[in-house]
């Protein structure tokens, strides 16, 4: 069953309704509507992980302790010398 759908009025920076018209013109959308429902879907995950990340470090940090800039560093720098490069490993010429 499709979700149902609701009409709303907006008004956008006219960057974002040009790039709306851009993408439907170059085939990347079938419509501005759908353009717009995509990019608020995108937005609701988005901001619904980063609550979920949110709790989860949460829960961590109550069990664990709190996660320190010090730690933070570490990883980082941990993370840097274990990484492997899967591209870009050709010198840039001059």
């Amino acid at each position: 069953m499709k979700p149902t759908k609701k009409r709303l009025t907006i008004t956008v920076d006219s960057g974002l309704a040009q790039a709306a018209a851009d993408a439907v013109r170059a085939g990347d959308a079938d419509s501005v509507s759908s353009w717009v429902s995509l990019a608020i879907d995108e937005k609701v995950q988005r901001d619904r992980l980063i609550k979920n990340l949110g709790a989860a470090i949460a829960d961590f940090e109550s069990e664990f302790g709190e996660i320190t800039p010090e730690e933070i560093a570490k990883r980082r720098r941990a993370d840097r010398r274990d990484a492997v490069v899967v591209r870009g490993t050709e010198p840039k010429s001059a």
